[in-house]
């Protein structure tokens, strides 16, 4: 295997790694919204003066989210430097540094435009985490405004999209034509999210993301059941449209019970267990939904797999 091909490997798995990363980080996200925690460290970036703070109370929860987007941060530039990188070795000819001729294998190794597609994302998603920080210092500056509140939240659901895009654009591509079910639904969905995000600071009532939650899920079924009744022998369609629709039946039910747990712990002086429980687990499925949508929506189009100057393959 020459080394363009090691190097793109281990770019793959990366890329893999930092989403699952960014996933851990929107958990984080919701456990200090749940938590009631999002002020509990009142000054930015240091933490009550100091590096580390003492970790008690709500604390835990906002170091911990803190910690874990510079963590992120870090990883999702290292990521772009990664294949900026790998891009700048493809497109550089041996002979011209080596004066040898190509090896055969080289011959038309040259990046594809697929893979310059993903390292252009890679840097989106640096400069979308950059503006995400910037938004929580803000929140934290000028006591939670709610502008900057739901911004923060919706541009953290945006970076895992953006992260789940580049994932599956390196084994896929980007080039083609889209399906339009595919792309309406992810559009719902994330709007979904920025509905939820409003409900949660209170700058939106709860009908509005119930009413929104009926919109997705039935946009949600159209697009996973169009792709069922044409592609039902294709499991590279079939898996992703039925992984779709189990999660956006899930995170239905997750809404209804994080929906009734709020109203059974209406009167609670502090956020209970099974209330933070069915939130956290309400945020992250609904990022899952997001996340799978933009997947199903990249691997519907008729010519991902294909081979595009030597970079996607099956």
């Amino acid at each position: 295997m020459h080394l363009n091909s090691v190097g793109l490997f281990w770019l793959r798995r990366y890329a893999v790694f930092v989403a699952c990363c960014t996933f851990g980080l929107v958990i984080a996200g919701a456990l200090v919204a749940s938590n009631d925690a999002a002020l509990s460290v009142p000054d930015w970036p240091l933490s009550w003066g100091r590096l580390v703070p003492t970790l008690e109370g709500g604390i835990r929860y906002e170091f911990a989210h803190r910690v874990a987007a510079m963590l992120v941060g870090l990883l999702t530039v290292g990521l772009a430097v990664g294949m900026q990188t790998h891009a700048g070795r493809r497109n550089r000819l041996p002979h011209q540094s080596t004066g040898h001729m190509p090896e055969p294998e080289m011959v038309g190794q040259a990046v594809s435009p697929a893979f310059s597609t993903a390292t252009r994302l890679a840097w989106i998603a640096v400069v979308v985490v950059l503006a995400q920080a910037a938004l929580g210092g803000i929140a934290v500056k000028f006591v939670t405004p709610a502008w900057s509140t739901i911004a923060h939240a919706s541009l953290g659901q945006f970076f895992f999209a953006i992260m789940v895009a580049i994932c599956v654009g390196l084994y896929a591509g980007f080039p083609g034509s889209w399906n339009a079910p595919t792309v309406i639904c992810v559009a719902a969905l994330f709007g979904q999210t920025v509905l939820g995000a409003g409900v949660r600071y209170g700058v939106i009532l709860p009908v509005a993301h119930i009413v929104g939650a009926v919109l997705a899920t039935i946009l949600a079924m159209w697009a996973g059941l169009s792709i069922l009744m044409q592609h039902m022998d294709n499991p590279k369609l079939r898996r992703p449209a039925m992984l779709l629709l189990s999660i956006v039946f899930s995170q239905v039910f997750l809404g209804i019970a994080a929906y009734m747990a709020r109203i059974v712990y209406a009167d609670a002086p502090q956020p209970m267990p099974m209330m933070v429980l069915f939130t956290v687990a309400h945020v992250a499925v609904g990022s899952l939904a997001v996340g799978a949508a933009v997947a199903l929506a990249m691997l519907a189009r008729p010519d991902a797999f294909r081979v595009h100057g030597g970079m996607v393959t099956a």
